[in-house]
């Protein structure tokens, strides 16, 4: 565990995000290849299972939720008992609760990394996201390499698990600040307001945030609530931080801003 070995890297969910992660690490040179359930125009992803796995000693899991993730791991490609896998890398942003009960489930020879990545698919595409990172220090030295593909930040959290903690607290705050913001627009509208000359105000003003900062460049930022995109995906990941919230916590502000996240219509 103590070194990058370079036989077989993979991603498993090629979508918005592991699409791109894959093209940067094949970018700098890395031997990675993809696997999505859908099959893709590429001739590095394949819906192939018996494929995907051959000599594969890191995987990276970028699907979309728990149970894309137990499909992943453990159920129908049961990836977790590839015999070469020496490490898995969880990027997939999920309950902390349920990434720290994967060390019980998983052989201990196989390293585990939680990596969540901050920063949507323009910055995936860019290789430059940024990475809350959780494990142990020698594992998380080894896999340096491929987070310098990947990314341009690197937040070491702590154990397993600190990683995917960091995360749903940052998501929380970007829910909030994705659902405020749409407000404010449709606020500024209403008022007849310029909304490039508003939101080039909050970029340099005490409202600053960077859903308004990137609101001409990020991919989701004039979508409604639907099934499958990266709004509803907010949704979930508010759900994953409320799933550790502390014991006793005031969670109504978090489920406020969740409803909120969810009665968003398509900005025009």
């Amino acid at each position: 565990k103590s070194s990058l070995q370079l036989s077989g890297i993979g991603v498993a969910g090629c979508g918005r995000m592991g699409r791109p992660m894959l093209a940067a690490l094949r970018n700098a040179g890395l031997p990675a290849r993809g696997y999505d359930v859908v099959p893709m125009d590429s001739p590095h992803i394949t819906d192939d299972i018996a494929v995907f796995s051959e000599d594969l000693d890191t995987l990276i899991t970028v699907v979309r939720d728990i149970d894309q993730t137990e499909a992943a791991l453990f159920g129908q490609q049961n990836f977790a008992a590839i015999p070469s896998l020496i490490r898995i890398i969880i990027s997939s942003t999920l309950s902390p609760r349920y990434v720290r009960s994967l060390r019980a489930r998983i052989p201990s020879h196989i390293a585990l990394i939680d990596a969540p990545m901050s920063g949507a698919a323009i910055a995936a595409q860019e290789a430059r996201l940024s990475f809350m990172l959780g494990g142990d220090a020698a594992d998380l030295d080894a896999a340096q390499p491929l987070f310098n593909a990947m990314g341009k930040h690197f937040h070491r959290m702590g154990e397993f698990g600190a990683g995917m903690q960091a995360k749903v607290l940052n998501n929380l705050l970007a829910a909030s600040n994705t659902a405020m913001t749409r407000l404010v627009l449709d606020w500024a509208d209403d008022a007849g307001l310029d909304i490039s000359a508003l939101l080039d105000l909050i970029h340099t003003s005490s409202g600053q945030n960077w859903f308004a900062s990137g609101f001409n460049s990020i991919e989701f930022a004039r979508d409604g609530h639907a099934e499958g995109n990266t709004i509803a995906i907010l949704v979930k990941d508010i759900a994953s931080a409320l799933d550790a919230a502390p014991d006793g916590a005031d969670t109504s502000l978090p489920e406020t801003v969740q409803r909120s996240i969810r009665a968003l219509t398509p900005r025009r």
